[in-house]
């Protein structure tokens, strides 16, 4: 029988953590069992994580005294972990029952002897099958989303999330998205967990990325569904998100691209996107997109990453 630990992050999550515990409830199989449940609050203020309960599992809530991100939440929560699997889950996902086994015993198959992270499908209120699974960044890609060639000529520049793809079967992929991320834990300790130098956003296509640089793959699993509200408490602060997202991407290009490449990243974030993001803001949100918009681009300009280059993985 294969264990598996859960770690969970929380900030202000409210009702959906209580939501999502009660679904782990339905995970139990005859092969995979849970070993852990350790729920990371980062300093969350209203009350999401008093008084957790789960009768049938070893809870365990780890109290930060500040919001210390994601990524190094993340590494706290499977620190200490000696089961076979740990998943990252998000607050805001409710799998569905028995969707963890079968997760987990694409491992025990000889044919996955080198898959290393697997994810499963992603559902929202409407019941729709999202496009959750994406390609690594390249620096393309990046320079041609910033003027929406991803959206109007695709073929050309394909967008970061696989948006062509239906999401109805499995196979092998870049990137699962983080809100089911379930990881060998001797290759989380391998690579030494997330980078926490990633606050939020990008931590698990960095560790995706470096997986994929140790002969490991990413799998998408379609026959295993978990509902996923989208977006979380961060949607309740656009500015901040967009600073953290954009930030996160300044310190991937400085991971992950040559100098040059990680110049022309810079420079398209911070020059050329500010407008066409400006645009689409007004004509979705009006007047208070556009003040939310340029807000998260002041709070990026006040805290550019700069300094020595991030060590570069080898490829």
């Amino acid at each position: 029988m294969s264990s598996v630990d859960i770690v969970i992050v929380n900030w202000n999550s409210g009702e959906r953590l209580r939501e999502c515990l009660a679904r782990l409830r339905d995970q139990a199989a005859a092969d995979v069992r849970i070993g852990r449940v350790v729920v990371v609050d980062n300093a969350s203020r209203d009350g999401s994580a008093d008084g957790l309960a789960m009768p049938d599992a070893a809870l365990e809530v780890r109290r930060n005294a500040v919001n210390v991100g994601f990524a190094r939440a993340c590494n706290e929560g499977a620190r200490g972990s000696v089961a076979d699997f740990i998943l990252f889950l998000n607050p805001d996902a409710a799998p569905e029952p028995g969707a963890l086994a079968v997760a987990a015993r694409h491992f025990a198959d000889p044919v996955h002897a080198h898959t290393g992270i697997v994810g499963i499908q992603l559902t929202g209120e409407d019941g729709a099958v999202a496009r959750a699974c994406a390609r690594f960044p390249s620096v393309w890609g990046i320079v041609g989303a910033s003027v929406a060639l991803d959206r109007v000529a695709p073929r050309w520049c394909p967008p970061h999330f696989m948006a062509e793809w239906d999401h109805l079967e499995d196979r092998a992929v870049d990137q699962v998205i983080g809100a089911f991320f379930l990881v060998r834990r001797a290759l989380f300790e391998e690579l030494g967990g997330f980078d926490e130098r990633f606050f939020l956003y990008y931590e698990e296509v960095d560790f995706s990325r470096r997986a994929a640089s140790a002969g490991w793959r990413s799998w998408y699993c379609a026959h295993a569904r978990t509902f996923h509200e989208g977006g979380g408490s961060s949607s309740a602060i656009p500015a901040r998100r967009l600073f953290l997202v954009l930030r996160s991407r300044l310190q991937y290009a400085r991971k992950h691209f040559s100098r040059l490449e990680a110049a022309l990243v810079y420079a398209v974030t911070l020059v050329v996107e500010p407008c066409s993001r400006a645009v689409l803001a007004l004509h979705r949100r009006g007047l208070r997109g556009v003040g939310e918009t340029m807000a998260g681009y002041a709070m990026l300009w006040r805290d550019l990453p700069i300094g020595p280059r991030a060590e570069r993985p080898a490829r």
